[in-house]
């Protein structure tokens, strides 16, 4: 495979991305990093991947991005959808402003990265997206509307994508986590963990590692034959 681009690879879920991609050493990996360039050169420096900087929100940013990653390091193959933005709040007490910077966010930036990169795909017949959704987009959390939307939003744009790019050869795919600890969870209440996790029938519970996993998996040609899905990854809580 040719070069693999991590959206949201400085930390938590999507280093562990990153650094399962370096380690599989199959392609070339670059992520993206918004806030943090600490974090994203720790990740360069620890798995060789190639960090750029990213702000899902700049509409113009992911078509630079893609020529970017291509000039350095050759085409790009394979795009992970991982980035995100998460405001908790009732939806009576919901601004526009947080609602849209969700929705925006998820939703919107997602829809640019999977385009900057669709054209070169389709072109060489040869590519996989896959799109990290969340399981509240599947089981309603209280306080999390506009998240759930926009990754319910994140699904169903992987069906159609699927459709849309097959006859081309590119497959599209999408994973959904159960609740996993990174730094994105870190600030949830005890009570509040222990009632996301109160489903799981595996006590292990879930690990950004073993997400990641299943992205390798989805990005692989042992899943040639496998687009338009959606792998539940949540050591059984929606079972």
């Amino acid at each position: 495979m040719g070069t693999v681009l991590v959206t949201g690879g400085s930390r938590g879920l999507g280093r562990a991305i990153v650094e399962a991609l370096a380690a599989n050493g199959q392609a070339p990996v670059a992520f993206t990093w918004n806030a943090d360039e600490a974090s994203a050169r720790a990740v360069e420096e620890a798995t060789g991947a190639r960090a750029f900087r990213l702000d899902l929100r700049d509409a113009a940013r992911p078509d630079d991005v893609a020529a970017e990653v291509e000039a350095a390091l050759g085409p790009v193959e394979g795009l992970v959808n991982n980035a995100g933005l998460r405001r908790e709040s009732l939806l009576a007490l919901t601004s526009d402003e947080d609602w849209q910077a969700v929705l925006d966010t998820n939703l919107g930036g997602l829809f640019r990265c999977c385009r900057a990169v669709l054209r070169g795909m389709m072109v060489r017949r040869r590519g996989v997206i896959v799109n990290v959704s969340s399981l509240s987009a599947l089981h309603g959390v209280a306080g999390q509307g506009a998240y759930a939307a926009s990754k319910a939003g994140v699904l169903g744009l992987t069906r159609s994508l699927a459709r849309e790019a097959g006859k081309r050869g590119v497959r599209v795919n999408a994973v959904v986590p159960g609740f996993v600890p990174t730094d994105l969870t870190a600030g949830l209440p005890e009570a509040a963990v222990a009632s996301l996790r109160a489903g799981e029938c595996l006590p292990r519970g879930v690990t950004p590692e073993d997400v990641a996993q299943a992205v390798v998996f989805l990005l692989s040609d042992r899943a040639a034959a496998i687009t338009g899905q959606s792998l539940v990854v949540d050591a059984g809580a929606s079972a």
